[in-house]
């Protein structure tokens, strides 16, 4: 007998393509959610059922749709309300199952503050820093002074990267402060941070749980997420080439005591910080399935989302401590539609050529196909690559072979980079590439190898395949320009332009202002992102185009620096 008959899923894209595939396997009838922009989407198509709903953030909306469906539980996936409490409660008064964990474990592990000042009186070691929000510049310039730099500013109720700043001195602490405070304010909702000690190249390791209403809590292992940009991962894997047994059991043991300590039940995560010399410390908890959960899957071979479900149906878990069992090696890749050589900007558009790769150890989890379009209001993720193999140096071998393969034509992709990251020798050595993902040299090996894909040479070997884009972009920017330049609005290389499409958050400079090269000017928000538009030259600021709220495209004047 199935666990549930129906269950809808509250989110887009592959994770929901995901936990349908499980739900299918188990004989539970799906339902999807859509957005007028995700009206064609793959998830959608997927699902037994699908219904419109203005916003995946609308709570109200997403639990009567569910009760309309008839379903009896709703599984959040990842991102929007996934950690929400106040939607786990809705659901729960609306008598739908909530597939995670329980309300007060959200809400106790969403206040990082609250988080860390628990896992200290629990025994579990935490980075140092604030158990108090701060509330100005001049106190974190106080623990700078304390501490010493560099520090980082983190969103007291944030996530995924959401919300961080570093601050290397006393000078950046309020353009931090600032910026930290009002991603936490756009992303969460809570405009408080908090400061910790900026740990110079930690490796970012984390590990699996999870626990039934049963009293079992067990650890899957860890998984290393160093490889990162914007502090958002790029990719990972397991196990992490700096954990043996004995220190995979001393944090896994970590683990599972900040997950009983939160009173915690379903899948989740304890992110942790790894020192060089060997020191684990807790981070965060991640309170619902994990975008890289994928990898831990390969080498335990346990569905994570099967145990999601069980747990919520009252089921104990499937396996004990004893019997979790390691395997191999495996890596993924996120896929995201981003422009390595332009500082990572989004690149939303239509996917014009979409092939997967496949072959032994390979595995896609998608949302998309050839004609979907990226949206710019959503993240930039388009697909995970997921590789497993015997050990790491063959699973490595394996993902060059399955990002070759991988054909994806219409948007700029991080294809390139990962191919060149993984021939790195820091990354072939298992190192932490501190510096490298965001480096002109790693840019400049990405682009290199999209050339060869495009049928140029690379060390006199050539590649072709047949490659069908859309027109540039830069054919219409070219097009504003000209125009610009007939208008007399300034000459084009003292214009500063949005070199994206997306909503202009803050503004940093007025009319008449004297700035110098790359000093922020702006601050645009494109695909859940906060991108800093700065200054070429030094100059003063004329013909200010833009305002907080305003709405900008690829190539639209900023201002002049004259």
């Amino acid at each position: 007998m199935a666990l549930f008959s129906k269950v809808l899923v509250a989110n887009r894209g592959e994770i929901a393509v995901r936990v349908f595939r499980t739900m299918r396997e188990l004989g539970i009838g799906s339902v999807a959610v859509y957005s007028d922009a995700d009206r064609s989407s793959r998830h959608v198509a997927y699902a037994d059922e699908a219904y419109a709903v203005e916003s995946y953030l609308d709570a109200g909306k997403l639990v009567t749709t569910a009760l309309r469906a008839g379903a009896e539980a709703v599984h959040p996936g990842y991102g929007f309300l996934a950690e929400n409490a106040g939607f786990a409660r809705a659901c729960d008064e609306a008598r739908l199952v909530w597939v995670g964990p329980p309300a007060e474990a959200i809400e106790l592990m969403g206040r990082k503050t609250v988080a860390r000042e628990a896992m200290r009186a629990a025994g579990v070691p935490i980075v140092p820093g604030t158990v108090e929000p701060v509330r100005s510049a001049a106190e974190i310039v106080r623990l700078g002074d304390e501490l010493g730099y560099p520090l980082i500013v983190k969103a007291a109720a944030g996530g995924g990267g959401k919300g961080m700043k570093l601050v290397r001195s006393a000078e950046e602490a309020e353009r931090a402060f600032e910026s930290a405070a009002r991603e936490g304010l756009a992303y969460f909702a809570d405009a408080e941070v908090y400061v910790e000690r900026y740990l110079v190249d930690p490796r970012h390791v984390e590990v699996q749980v999870l626990a039934d209403a049963h009293g079992g809590v067990i650890h899957l292992g860890e998984r290393d997420c160093t490889i990162q940009r914007r502090h958002q991962k790029l990719i990972e894997e397991t196990p992490s080439p700096a954990v043996d047994d004995g220190l995979r059991a001393r944090i896994g043991g970590i683990a599972v005591d900040a997950a009983r300590a939160a009173g915690y039940r379903s899948a989740g995560t304890i992110e942790g910080l790894l020192s060089a010399e060997g020191d684990y410390y807790f981070m965060e908890m991640n309170t619902r399935i994990q975008v890289e959960h994928t990898v831990t899957e390969a080498v335990t071979g346990i569905d994570l989302v099967r145990e999601q479900l069980r747990i919520a149906a009252g089921e104990p878990l499937s396996v004990t401590q004893d019997e979790v069992r390691f395997t191999g090696h495996a890596i993924e890749c996120r896929i995201n539609a981003e422009d390595v050589a332009a500082g990572f900007i989004p690149s939303p558009g239509t996917i014009t050529v979409y092939r997967e790769p496949s072959g032994p150890g390979v595995r896609v989890d998608s949302g998309v196909s050839a004609g979907s379009e990226i949206s710019p209001l959503y993240d930039p993720l388009i697909a995970k690559l997921i590789v497993h193999d015997v050990d790491r140096e063959s699973a490595r071998r394996r993902m060059l072979r399955a990002l070759d393969e991988f054909e994806l034509g219409g948007v700029k992709t991080l294809l390139g980079l990962h191919r060149a990251l993984l021939r790195h020798p820091c990354f072939v050595e298992g190192g932490t590439c501190d510096g490298l993902v965001e480096s002109d040299e790693l840019a400049a090996a990405a682009a290199a190898l999209e050339r060869a894909s495009a049928g140029e040479t690379v060390d006199g070997r050539r590649f072709d395949v047949k490659v069908l884009e859309p027109e540039p972009p830069w054919v219409e920017l070219a097009g504003r320009r000209a125009e610009r330049r007939r208008t007399g609005r300034g000459a084009v290389d003292e214009e500063v332009v949005s070199p994206m499409q997306g909503t202009v958050i803050a503004v940093k400079v007025a009319e008449g202002d004297e700035v110098r090269a790359g000093q922020v000017v702006c601050v645009v928000e494109a695909m859940k992102m906060e991108n800093e538009i700065v200054a070429h030259r030094d100059g003063v600021v004329s013909g200010l185009a833009v305002s907080v709220g305003q709405a900008v495209r690829n190539g639209d004047l900023i201002c002049v620096v004259g």
